[in-house]
């Protein structure tokens, strides 16, 4: 998953004057991965700016709040093992499997609800339309000069199931609420309009489309598999932005080669996936590098989720989207 570009600050050591918390103890050491939240810093917060590029500050004694760089580099998430005062993780990323093995007993960690969902929701709804209206074909007659008149399939009339209904899978379904198509949202457990995943035998077989936007847990792990696939019918579209390997790759393969089903990949396994990998070559599939958050949508969200989360953790008050590893959030 590529980064945001390194700023220009490197790190720096920002001291906010406005005093410290009402209990009495000293100001908030945080590490935060970009300069442009200094001059918001809430009251009682000292930070210092990392961004993963450039060496860390000499501070990880006392930091107790730190906000990862939108990475999945292991050299942030080596650095908590330094931090002897360390309570608070915030993750950047919608997903934060990653992160569980670095993480130590009693410190907290949050991830990044509300930052992706439009960004990824954009493109989950961009790779359906492109994959569906053969646009990669138009892009490649482009390049020949060629006047390729073709009939594609419209989304309109097509039964779209969303498989992950958390933040990003509701923000998909908002999305396509326009496109006259039909939408089945399925979760981990059932509620009021939400199948629960134990439904997928009986839903597969008159999905048009699947977009696949569930957390990576042992429970969703290679979910996609030989039979999920089968159950589809032929012509299904199957849209992964949530984690490669949500999708068993050999199975979907042998779908894709076959000629029966068509995918739009934005995650795969094995990221980056090496030039020699046959998804490359393999017939009715779009692919695109992991870069479903990593839009002009991602900083202000970030940006406004790590100031709330500061100033609630300053003032005490509970953290937004808190994870208690092993349990994950229901999607």
């Amino acid at each position: 998953m590529p980064t945001l570009p390194a700023t220009d600050h490197g790190y720096a050591a920002v001291t906010v004057s406005r005093g410290g918390r009402s209990s009495g103890r000293s100001a908030v050491r945080a590490w935060l991965p970009y300069a442009e939240l200094i001059e918001r810093l809430p009251r009682g917060v000292m930070a210092d700016v990392y961004d993963g590029a450039k060496p860390p500050p000499e501070s990880q004694a006392e930091v107790e709040f730190f906000v990862l760089p939108y990475t999945f580099d292991r050299a942030p998430l080596n650095l908590i093992a330094t931090m002897p005062r360390l309570a608070v993780v915030q993750t950047l990323t919608a997903g934060y499997e990653h992160i569980l093995p670095f993480l130590p007993a009693g410190v907290r960690l949050c991830r990044a609800g509300g930052v992706h969902d439009a960004s990824t929701a954009e493109l989950a709804v961009a790779l359906i339309l492109a994959a569906l209206r053969g646009i990669p074909d138009f892009v490649r007659a482009q390049d020949r000069a060629s006047w390729q008149h073709e009939r594609y399939d419209a989304l309109a009339d097509k039964t779209v199931l969303i498989v992950g209904y958390g933040g990003i899978g509701v923000a998909v379904e908002r999305r396509l609420a326009g496109f006259e198509c039909e939408i089945r949202p399925v979760a981990r457990s059932e509620r009021a309009g939400v199948a629960a995943l134990s439904a997928l035998p009986a839903l597969l077989p008159d999905a048009d489309v699947v977009v696949l936007a569930v957390p990576l847990t042992e429970q969703t792990r290679g979910l996609v598999d030989r039979d999920f696939l089968a159950l589809l019918p032929d012509g299904a579209l199957v849209v992964n932005v949530s984690r490669g390997p949500i999708v068993q790759t050999d199975a979907l393969l042998a779908e894709l080669r076959s000629g029966r089903l068509r995918a739009a990949l934005d995650v795969m396994e094995g990221e980056p996936l090496p030039p020699e990998h046959p998804l490359w070559s393999a017939p009715g599939v779009l692919l695109t590098p992991h870069v479903g958050g990593n839009s002009t949508a991602f900083l202000p969200r970030a940006q406004r989720l790590i100031i709330a989360q500061l100033e609630r953790y300053v003032a005490g008050e509970p953290l937004w989207y808190e994870v208690t590893p092993p349990a994950t959030p229901d999607r």
